[in-house]
């Protein structure tokens, strides 16, 4: 933890733990609550909001704790001031209690995130967000909000996106230049699904449809758009370039980057395919002040131009109480967007599909993700990923069809729809929103019609 431990420390001997409020109750958020309940001196997770109760228990039964099961404002605020832990499947009390100093969202959604994000700033609280899927999607529309309600909301290490720009902050400090943020992966096949991840998903107590978004692209691609948008760096290209060294390692591939380039593009956001250390994340820098150069080669970063850094894991739920320390104790963002959008998660078909057909949602059998610059996107009306889920097609596609909004009709509006909209026309008053991008006016029958007349 380095400097956060002392103060973590500090507040375990006041009596005086950062309380945690934690939006969801899956896998990664019943391991975040082991590694803050047993092993973060400092801080508790004071309430666990999830929509199946068990669950929320469960969590806390495996740390050794029991909570109270609270169904409405009251008994929540009672408990919570008693020192009590709590469960609730009513997640907006989570905005509404006094006395917790952040809420961390880890539900695994988009929609349904969004309502909770949005209420969280309303209310003013300082929100985790552990859901790169929405900060994808609607990110700087959100951190716009939080501005303007003198909140924080940050993505959170432990996640590669975070990982990535603890990586690309430690780097920049020490006067380098980053050119690349990257992210290494073991597997990448754009036509897996939720059938031929079934075991693998079952053997790590996950759900196919997330195993599914890690080995079909789209899960890196979201990744990798969040930490575009948190450095400004674009893609070299739509879908990056994904080099592949399944016998090497990320220090053995500078020189497979051309240097010149990278500085006209400002810097890009990238992933590699099989080589060591994998998992992890890198970040290759440059300087040009010849003291930094020999003080990198004595350090046995070798001669340059482009240096390696890196990390070689990212331990998800066990590094998420060190974002949750930075942001409560120091004020300190993991990650967030610097402004409009700047990479987007795109939508391309797995497999040939009719007119007619309903699109399934990420990791599933009908689409995949890639990323694209953004103004790029925008230009070509390309259907981001993470509107997709519920679209019907208006005409037959084959297979790796870049969908535009003309190809599709959006489900009924909702509030993703509402908020990417609204993001466009702030980040991209220059372009024009075709008419697809609505969904249709809802139909009245004729009788209905006919009695408000």
């Amino acid at each position: 933890m380095i400097i956060i431990d002392n103060l973590l420390e500090a507040r375990e001997r006041a009596g005086k733990p950062i309380r945690v409020g934690l939006w969801g109750a899956g896998e990664m958020a019943q391991g975040m609550v082991n590694q803050i309940m047993r092993y973060t001196p400092g801080m508790e997770v004071s309430v666990v909001a999830n929509r199946t109760l068990s669950k929320a228990h469960q969590a806390y039964a495996y740390t050794g704790h029991t909570a109270t099961e609270c169904f409405d404002l009251a008994s929540l605020q009672a408990c919570l001031d008693a020192g009590g832990l709590a469960v609730t499947d009513r997640a907006e009390l989570l905005c509404e209690v006094e006395g917790l100093d952040v809420l961390v969202e880890c539900t695994g959604t988009i929609h349904f995130s969004a309502e909770l994000i949005m209420k969280a700033i309303e209310w003013k609280r300082n929100v985790l967000l552990f859901s790169p899927e929405l900060d994808a999607t609607v990110g700087p529309l959100l951190k716009v909000y939080a501005d303007q309600a003198g909140v924080l909301l940050s993505g959170s290490s432990g996640d590669q996106p975070g990982c990535i720009m603890d990586l690309f902050r430690f780097v920049k400090g020490m006067g380098l230049t980053p050119l690349l943020c990257g992210n290494i992966k073991g597997l990448q096949d754009y036509y897996r699904n939720p059938t031929t991840q079934a075991a693998f998903a079952a053997q790590w107590h996950l759900t196919p449809e997330m195993v599914t978004c890690f080995a079909d692209g789209t899960k890196i691609s979201i990744e990798q758009a969040c930490v575009a948008n948190a450095t400004g760096m674009g893609v070299a290209r739509r879908g990056m370039i994904g080099h592949r060294n399944p016998d090497g390692h990320v220090d053995d591939m500078t020189s497979w980057y051309d240097i010149e380039e990278l500085k006209r593009l400002g810097g890009i956001v990238d992933y590699v395919v099989g080589p060591k250390p994998g998992p992890g994340v890198f970040v290759y820098a440059t300087t040009d002040d010849p003291k930094s150069r020999h003080y990198l080669a004595y350090g046995k970063l070798g001669p340059g131009p482009l240096y390696s850094f890196y990390q070689p894991y990212h331990l998800i739920y066990a590094e998420i109480p060190h974002s949750i320390a930075r942001l409560v104790l120091l004020q300190d963002v993991t990650m967030a967007p610097l402004a409009g959008p700047v990479v987007e998660v795109i939508t391309l078909t797995k497999t040939p599909l009719a007119a007619g057909h309903t699109l399934d949602g990420l990791g599933g059998y009908d689409t995949y993700g890639q990323c694209e610059n953004a103004e790029t996107a925008r230009r070509e009306n390309l259907l981001p990923v993470g509107l997709a889920e519920g679209c019907t097609l208006r005409r037959a596609v084959p297979r790796d069809t870049p969908l535009t909004f003309d190809d599709v009709t959006l489900p009924p509006d909702n509030l993703v729809q509402r908020l990417w909209r609204e993001q466009f026309a702030r980040f991209f008053p220059h372009l024009e929103l075709a008419a697809a991008a609505y969904p249709p006016a809802p139909t009245v029958p004729a009788d209905t019609a006919a009695a408000l007349v």
